[in-house]
């Protein structure tokens, strides 16, 4: 199958210069290795030209995020598969080989993450998708081996192929037909959780998303809410909320927008308990957006072909803050 591995760029020489070797050096046999370049104002595509001539640029006339800085440099990109890359991940050694026998062994297999690990602490599951995503009764995203803040140590436990609802975007293999007939990410969204609405859409289609943990990388990445700019929790916020109006089922439609509204309203009082109060108003601008654009989302929700329905019953938030269970084998 003809593999093309996709990162992404935006000014991100330094990550380019520490992670790019691991890629060209255990993927170059077996793929085609892209930097799809968002108009970057370093020097990053002049260190590649350099450095490493077998990579091939896409430059991209303008900086539209990771939804339309994909969706713009795959449009060039003859492959069967594509491997959406960060530029902030290490790989292993054989780490393509057992994706692709997935892809090759199971047609209605359209999106596939490996197993994801911290860079950092390399024994422990890594925030951004630990052992593949699920996504609660509320539209709250959490991961085999990620609950909210809680990382599980790698212990083998996840060394299994699963099914699962959503892979990340830090690594997120998809077959290009299913990319293009969805017509890609949505740029609504410019950037978080636009992976985990393009896995929605794909099962709508009836097609299969899947873990693969006999593959893994390491990922730099802590992106626990605590770290970030409160841009990004404005984002995480929006888009939870808008994924929920584009895809939830039916039976559950009004019950999950106005359940998730009045926890995003206790999430914000928990922020301001926690001397943060700007994440606060990040989620007070995070709901207005919701609100500028439900009919817009709803419309595209009407366009959305679901061939079948889902069981998303667990909350999340009751397990974890009420029940005290941390680790996925604990869910109920």
């Amino acid at each position: 199958m003809k593999t093309a591995i996709v990162i992404l760029n935006w000014n991100g020489q330094k990550l380019l210069e520490k992670f790019l070797p691991s890629v060209v050096n255990f993927s170059s046999q077996d793929a085609t290795i892209y930097i799809a370049d968002n108009a970057s104002t370093d020097t990053s595509i002049t260190y590649i030209k350099e450095f490493f001539p077998v990579i091939k640029i896409v430059e991209n006339t303008i900086n539209g995020g990771y939804a339309k800085g994909y969706n713009d440099a795959l449009k060039l990109i003859d492959a069967d598969i594509y491997c959406l890359l960060n530029s902030d991940v290490e790989v292993t050694k054989n780490w393509l080989q057992p994706i692709i026998e997935v892809f090759k062994n199971n047609d209605k297999t359209a999106i596939i993450q490996p197993k994801i690990l911290d860079f950092k602490d390399k024994t422990k599951l890594e925030y951004a998708g630990a052992a593949g995503g699920f996504v609660d009764l509320y539209g709250y995203p959490y991961c085999r081996g990620r609950i909210f803040n809680h990382l599980e140590t790698d212990n083998g436990q996840f060394n299994d192929i699963k099914e699962i609802f959503w892979a990340s975007g830090a690594c997120l293999f998809i077959r290009a037909k299913v990319y293009h007939q969805l017509d890609g990410f949505d740029e609504d969204y410019f950037a978080h959780q636009e992976e985990i609405d393009l896995c929605w859409r794909t099962q709508n289609i009836g097609y299969k998303v899947k873990y693969v943990g006999t593959s893994a990388i390491f990922h730099v990445g802590g992106a626990t809410l605590k770290d970030t700019n409160p841009h990004k929790t404005f984002l995480n916020f929006r888009n939870s909320l808008l994924n929920i109006v584009k895809n939830v089922p039916k039976k559950w439609f009004l019950f999950v927008i106005f359940s998730r509204l009045i926890f995003d309203g206790i999430a914000g009082i928990k922020f301001i308990l926690e001397l943060r109060p700007i994440h606060t108003w990040a989620i007070v601008k995070a709901h207005l957006s919701f609100y500028k654009n439900f009919f817009t989302f709803l419309e595209k929700r009407r366009k959305t072909m679901k061939k079948h329905d889902y069981n998303l019953h667990t909350s999340i938030v009751w397990q974890y803050f009420v029940l005290r269970r941390k680790k996925f084998k604990d869910l109920k």
